[in-house]
């Protein structure tokens, strides 16, 4: 049997044609108009109140009509069905018949019920179906079956209506891992044309990510009992969005769903808020939550439907028994799980305050996903971070930053359960909040976030990647105070940048990029670039060439995040120019490079230990857990000076004679035993000429007595070095290679010293195939999708030595980078005097002295062809 009067388009008949004597709606419409207009009622009493009105008003229409006819019933469905009624919401009705009834009397049933809906001015979507042809029609418009599953019996046979609603759900339920995949396309479609709801300055409540539409769609994936959204909050974000809908449909009139620019304030009246921007905050804040809960319970879905399509071949291949999750570690107290990010069954996130930065970094390192309830977790059971962080935190951030564009989903995750606030306290006032200016793509929040992915792009243009990142992530921290914000986030940025654990030095950096980072765009814009007062004024603004880099790389990816209008290749050309001006006056105010520093006693003491025995030595000190307090107590430790920042790993010393392949033989060392280097420093000592004989023999002595008893530290030597401490000094034997390093563990504990010198001496003396090892590692894990990094990046900086070639290398840290350059450099046929290694979060920024084998300087043309060799290497 077909349907009959199916659609929403008036015939053109009256209500007196088809009503006769039955009641006028009149008495519906006062009511209705009175409920509206009340005061003191409004958000989901209204609602309900409305829908209950027009429920009774339905029942009447269909009552009064159906007379003696049997086997019909009339239902709502949708968000009628729901009960959520605004102001101007359609009516989502269905005659539903058992296929028995007159179509006449049914088609007069059907006239009599929609008419009295059209005469009062209300948008009618309507049908007239059987169950079968509404079961059917449901398998056919995925829309259909989504207004069913909220059908809600209004009049006539209450059995009818019931048993389409059993076997409507029954059909979800069996039909979901078909159906869900189709429902998770349709909101993707969705949100491609409308935006993202949380960002946009005229929103579309109902439509865009994260409103309404996509509310109802978690509805439906709870109903299917495959997955469920994570609940906290999302009613409240719900309710939300409906009381500014409500608001906006009194204000216009209207039908409408799009929150227009000329209607916020008077919206923002109604609903008693402050201005248009407090409203626009709240509806970033709930569509911010409803699409967090749907980027969740998606991935959940995949998780499900993916498990189902394997078991069965799981099932067939190991013959039963349920399959245990594989779990990769990623870092300590973190692994891999079924794709996404979860706390290893060891972490105790009440004792390791940095465990959900730590979490965050793998994770966004990873391009995987922080599962919901890790974050949670986090949320709940980890203190806070002390104030000056620890410097694990501080490197922790910054990867996180630097992650490029996986930084974005982890980030929201670790904002949805309040992690970002509870780190950084200042974020609150910035915290979805608008900004009313077409240029701008994104809030404030976004808009940092973004700013540093795409200052993770440019990480490669600067010596400072760390300080390039957190200034993108504060750069516009002082929006959430009056006043001009870069004034006010400069004085922020630097309270930040002490309690996150930067010096003084580095959060004074911090400090005047925040307060200038529109400096070189307005000036480059708007004042003349050839009057020499311009460019003095900047540069006296910036104060350092290593500033003026950073500024020039935070000023592209600020406008880079900010929109497409924001940055042209006009405005980047005239930003060149003014900083290559600028750099040429800072240039002469540059200070002159530091001398070599001195040995310490213990570097000496090492150092004169492989001078004799000819063979490595190693020293590797763990980090102490406590400090001890410092004298008169608390109240002194409060009015001392903040102390350096703690350093990063353990520190390893090596000493050992001059000869070749040292660089890759250690970095290759540490790499087999998962080892970070975060910095390392490798130069050339001539005991000969650097120490007097007396010297020598005091550090000696001092080796044989001490080295074992020396607290916090494993040192490792020759077997017969006591035997011959007491000789001279052998001033034929050759300088030795002093190396003074930090490491990390990747995971787990440290090895020990002991097996590290092992192992070094048999990678010097060949028998120790680093390079294969490193090789059937990569090859026994899978590759994973990760963030995709920018090249390396190798250059030379001429001028920054007279007596040797300065390669700078900039490149993404991964284990065995630092073999790899060693070994090209070995391979090159030149000399490394000296090496200055740090890893800055996820970047690696080395610089190394090489000279010809004549210990000259390489000429410009072998320095170039040797950085492009290099770089050709690191990319392969």
């Amino acid at each position: 049997m077909t349907s009959v009067h199916e659609g929403t388009e008036d015939t053109g008949r009256t209500a007196d044609d088809v009503t006769g004597d039955d009641t006028p709606p009149g008495g519906y419409a006062a009511a209705r108009l009175h409920l509206l207009n009340a005061e003191g009622q409004q958000g989901p009493p209204r609602r309900a109140a409305l829908a209950k009105l027009t429920d009774a008003w339905l029942e009447q229409l269909f009552t009064s009509a159906a007379g003696p006819l049997r086997g019909v019933s009339l239902l709502a469905v949708g968000g009628y069905g729901r009960g959520e009624l605004s102001p101007r919401s359609d009516l989502d009705l269905v005659l539903l018949h058992d296929g028995k009834a007159d179509q006449g009397a049914l088609a007069a049933l059907a006239d009599r019920i929609w008419y009295p809906v059209w005469d009062l001015g209300l948008d009618l979507d309507h049908s007239v179906r059987t169950p079968a042809e509404a079961r059917r029609t449901a398998g056919e418009d995925l829309k259909v079956q989504l207004g069913l599953l909220d059908a809600r019996h209004l009049a006539g046979d209450l059995g009818l209506t019931a048993s389409l609603r059993t076997t409507v759900l029954a059909d979800w339920r069996n039909q979901a891992p078909k159906r869900l995949p189709e429902l998770q396309e349709l909101c993707a479609e969705r949100a491609a044309r409308q935006g993202e709801l949380q960002y946009l300055l005229e929103g579309d409540l109902k439509e865009a990510r994260g409103g309404l539409r996509d509310a109802t769609a978690l509805r439906a994936v709870a109903a299917s009992w495959l997955a469920d959204a994570p609940r906290e909050g999302l009613d409240n974000a719900r309710r939300r969005l409906l009381d500014v809908r409500d608001a906006l449909h009194l204000a216009t009139g209207r039908a409408t769903d799009r929150l227009a620019l000329q209607e916020q304030d008077q919206v923002a009246e109604a609903l008693g808020l402050l201005d248009a921007d407090a409203l626009l905050r709240q509806v970033y804040e709930a569509a911010r939550t409803i699409s967090y809960a749907s980027d969740v319970t998606w991935r959940e879905v995949g998780r499900v439907l993916r498990a189902r399509s394997v078991r069965p071949r799981l099932r067939a291949l190991i013959g039963g028994g349920k399959a245990v999750p594989e779990r990769t570690p990623l870092a300590e107290g973190v692994v891999e799980q079924d794709g996404e990010v979860v706390l290893a069954r060891a972490a105790r996130p009440e004792r390791d305050p940095v465990l959900p930065l730590r979490a965050a970094a793998a994770a966004a390192q990873a391009g995987l996903p922080l599962s919901l309830h890790a974050v949670r977790r986090l949320a709940a059971a980890t203190k806070a971070l002390p104030a000056p962080w620890p410097a694990e935190a501080r490197e922790q951030l910054v990867t996180l930053l630097g992650a490029g564009r996986p930084t974005v989903e982890v980030w929201e995750a670790l904002e949805a359960e309040g992690l970002i606030t509870r780190l950084l306290p200042d974020w609150e006032r910035v915290r979805c909040r608008p900004q009313r200016n077409a240029v701008h793509t994104w809030t404030v929040d976004r808009h940092l976030v973004e700013t540093a992915v795409q200052a993770a792009e440019l990480t490669r243009r600067v010596h400072r990647p760390d300080l390039l990142l957190v200034a993108a992530l504060l750069h516009d921290i002082g929006k959430g105070w009056p006043g001009d914000h870069s004034e006010a986030g400069e004085i922020i940025a630097r309270d930040t940048a002490a309690r996150i654990g930067f010096d003084r030095a580095d959060a004074a950096v911090l400090a005047t990029l925040v307060r200038h980072h529109l400096l070189l765009v307005e000036t480059a814009t708007r004042r003349d670039l050839d009057d020499p007062a311009t460019v003095a004024a900047v540069a006296e603004a910036v104060g350092s060439t290593s500033t003026l880099e950073l500024l020039h790389a935070l000023t592209e990816a600020d406008a880079l995040a900010t929109g497409p209008a924001a940055w042209s290749a006009w405005r980047s050309s005239l930003v060149t120019d003014l900083a290559g001006r600028v750099a040429a006056v800072l240039s002469g105010r540059a200070p002159a490079a530091s001398a070599d520093p001195e040995p310490t006693a213990e570097e000496e003491r090492l150092a004169v230990e492989a001078h004799r025995t000819r063979a490595p030595v190693l020293a590797l000190h763990a980090r102490p857990e406590t400090e001890e307090e410092e004298p008169g107590g608390a109240e002194a430790a409060e009015s001392a000076e903040p102390a350096d920042p703690e350093p990063l790993g353990v520190e390893l010393l090596i000493a050992l004679p001059e000869q070749p392949g040292v660089l890759p033989a250690v970095a290759g060392v540490l790499a087999l035993h998962r080892l970070t280097v975060r910095t390392a420093e490798l130069r050339a000592l001539d005991l000969a000429g650097e120490l007097d004989g007396g010297r020598a023999g005091a550090a000696a002595g001092a080796d044989v007595a001490g080295a074992e008893g020396s607290p916090g530290a494993e040192t490792s030597t020759a077997a017969d070095a006591s035997a011959e401490a007491a000789a001279a000094p052998d001033a034929d034997a050759g300088p030795v290679l002093l190396l003074n390093w930090r490491v990390a563990a990747e995971y787990g504990s440290l090895p020990q010293a002991a097996r590290l010198r092992a192992d070094l001496v048999r990678a010097l003396d060949g028998s120790l195939n680093i390079a294969g090892r490193l090789a059937e590692r990569d090859a026994a894990y899978p590759r994973r999708r990760g963030t995709v990094a920018p090249p390396p990046r190798v250059s030379v900086a001429s001028d920054s030595s007279h007596r040797a070639t300065v390669l700078e290398v900039r490149a993404q840290d991964a284990p065995g980078l630092l073999h790899r350059i060693g070994r090209a450099l070995e391979d090159s046929a030149v000399r490394v005097r000296s090496a200055h290694v740090s890893t800055l979060g996820a970047n690696a920024v080395d610089a190394f002295y090489v000279t010809g084998l004549d210990e000259r300087p390489l000429a410009d043309d072998q320095a170039e062809a040797l950085a492009r060799d290099l770089e050709k290497t690191l990319r392969a």
